[in-house]
């Protein structure tokens, strides 16, 4: 019985058995790694969110604020979304006369594209909650199923040893039941995290609205509705350069 464990059980194991434990320790080891790096992408998001938001409103000209959203890491979402909405208008100003103002007003044109931007954001920050939600409702199953495959084999050798005490029966049956254990504590962890990130995202994925709604009020009519600080100059396509020889 001093001898039962964790390792006379991977010994003992056979190939089905040792084939469970490492599928469930791929989904341990996959969840502890995507909780660390899910955990300080959202802490980064979440402490430079207002700054970057402050930062697009309180410079004195879009141009100055274009700017200083290009200077943002490539990670940053908020800073993505502005781009893509000052781009946006940059590209139907440019564009005064043709088809496509034709097609789409500047307010429609703009909203498509901060749509986009916010899907594409959003959809960058629920990356690995599918593993998550996979794993909670997967592993203790995983487990189990190595569990009954344990005892099965156990009980074999015991029927073929002749001898059915419960000193006898205890540690091969209790070193199947390992995996179960291991199972829900793969299991336990990957739900408490998703239920933790899906909150997460919800709070950011508002501001992505909130900051969006700003965006494209101030972008399709020049200012922001609420009131507040913002750049004093609409966004403009550049003009076109004169002609060589001409004033």
């Amino acid at each position: 019985m001093e001898e039962m464990g964790i390792a006379h059980m991977w010994g003992a194991a056979d190939a089905v058995a040792k084939f469970v434990f490492v599928v469930v320790a791929i989904m341990f080891f996959g969840t502890v790694w995507f909780i660390i790096t899910a955990t300080s992408r959202n802490f980064a998001i979440r402490s430079r969110a207002h700054k970057v938001i402050d930062t697009f409103w309180q410079t004195t000209n879009p141009q100055e604020a274009i700017r200083a959203m290009e200077a943002q890491p490539a990670s940053e979402p908020f800073s993505k979304i502005a781009l893509e909405c000052a781009n946006a208008a940059a590209h139907h100003a440019k564009n005064e006369g043709s088809r496509l103002v034709e097609a789409l007003n500047r307010s429609e044109f703009i909203d498509r594209a901060l749509r986009q931007a916010v899907t594409r954001e959003s959809a960058k920050l629920e990356n690995g909650l599918t593993w998550l939600a996979s794993v909670g409702s997967t592993a203790p199953f995983v487990g189990l199923f190595g569990t009954v495959w344990g005892i099965y084999h156990a009980l074999i050798k015991i029927g073929a040893s002749g001898q059915a005490s419960l000193d006898v029966v205890a540690g091969p049956v209790g070193e199947a039941l390992i995996m179960t254990c291991i199972g829900l504590g793969v299991a336990i962890p990957s739900v408490l995290a998703y239920n933790f990130f899906v909150r997460a995202n919800r709070v950011t994925l508002g501001q992505f609205d909130e900051f969006a709604h700003d965006l494209h009020d101030y972008f399709a009519t020049g200012a922001r509705v609420g009131g507040g600080p913002q750049p004093t100059m609409r966004v403009q396509a550049a003009a076109p350069k004169a002609a060589p020889g001409k004033a």
